[in-house]
């Protein structure tokens, strides 16, 4: 795996595991002989070169597996072996994904997940899907592929995560959004930050975006036009990098994210990581009151699984003002951490990239 600085080393998502699994499969079915490593094609089109564990093959099936590797941000999942079985199928042109042994289940609404199908999530359910057509596009002339991911230490491992707790039973969860993992160091990531700021103000920007994570500043990106140094991702430490933009004497900052993480912010939280804080469903079911709503759907409220199901709730009750509503205590808690110096403006995105709210000025 690639050093970073601070001799941080990278590692690679359970998802990019499935990935390289499934792709050592089928080119040891088509080259009938055991792969040892692979390429694979990340979500952003940059490649990774990945170790096949273990590999056994036969004409129309095979086994492969890769040992999951966190780099220097070990977590759970770590030295966990991602086992994929593919297999042809008669569905021409069909790239089936499914969860075997130890893939989670998914028992609650609210993760942008079908409920009691595998907790196998859209981004490496879409690289899984990639990099197998990339060379199997003979093959998927005549018939079908079925791949199944499982995770023998699964069911042990899955406990130790927060997946139980927002409802997903029996194992782990497929997940990545970069197929890359960043090692967590709070120094070296609050020094990125700074990095970052410094960076723009020196090619003469004196506004950024600042935004929680890669998804949100694609979304972004596509609303605000400015140049990708002014894009700062401040993750979980959103107090931090605000101040850090007064110090810096930035005039004026974008803060942009989901409803997960503008949640945690509106109630005055400055670090949102998902370990050191939980979304205050008492707090969104208040906002809801405050918005109209009828006490049956506030009930529904304080016992929302996520804040994403929160937002769905929302939306299919049509309770107007809420989101406009978090994105106002958002932006008053921005501003006492800025003191007033900066020009602030929160804008709140739903999963596929629409604007659900703006703060007002």
């Amino acid at each position: 795996m690639e050093k970073r600085k601070e001799n941080l080393r990278t590692g690679f998502t359970t998802g990019t595991s499935a990935t390289a699994a499934a792709k050592a499969s089928l080119l040891s079915i088509i080259h009938q002989r055991k792969i040892e490593q692979v390429d694979v094609k990340l979500p952003k089109g940059s490649w990774i070169k990945i170790p096949i564990y273990s590999c056994k093959f036969g004409t129309d099936s095979a086994r492969c597996s890769v040992i999951k590797d966190g780099g220097d941000d070990p977590d759970v999942t770590h030295g966990a072996e991602i086992i994929v079985d593919l297999s042809f199928t008669s569905k021409v042109n069909e790239i089936e994904i499914d969860g075997g042994e130890g893939v989670g289940i998914v028992t609650k609404p609210g993760l942008g997940l079908e409920i009691n199908k595998p907790a196998i999530n859209p981004v490496p359910k879409k690289m899984i899907n990639e990099n197998i057509r990339e060379i199997s596009e003979k093959i998927l002339l005549e018939k079908g592929i079925r791949i199944v991911i499982s995770v023998p230490t699964g069911k042990d491992l899955g406990p130790k995560t927060d997946n139980p707790r927002i409802g997903i039973m029996h194992g782990i969860s497929i997940l990545g959004t970069s197929g890359i993992v960043i090692p967590f160091s709070t120094a070296s990531y609050a020094a990125s930050i700074r990095q970052n700021l410094d960076v723009a103000i020196a090619m003469g920007n004196d506004t950024v975006v600042l935004t929680t994570g890669g998804r949100s500043e694609d979304f972004a990106k596509n609303i605000i036009d400015l140049p990708e140094h002014c894009f700062v991702q401040m993750g979980d430490f959103s107090g931090y990098t605000v101040q850090q933009c007064k110090k810096k004497q930035i005039k004026k900052a974008y803060v942009v994210g989901f409803i997960g993480k503008l949640a945690k912010m509106a109630t005055g939280t400055k670090q949102t990581h998902v370990k050191g804080s939980k979304v205050d469903m008492k707090f969104l079911a208040k906002i809801a009151t405050e918005c109209g709503a009828e006490e049956d759907t506030v009930n529904e409220i304080k016992k929302a699984n996520t804040a994403r199901h929160v937002s769905e709730i929302i939306k299919e009750r049509k309770i107007n003002g809420f989101f406009d509503e978090i994105c106002n205590k958002t932006l008053a808690h921005m501003k006492s951490y800025s003191e007033g110096k900066i020009q602030l403006q929160v804008i709140l995105f739903d999963f596929d990239g629409n604007v659900l709210a703006t703060s007002k000025q």
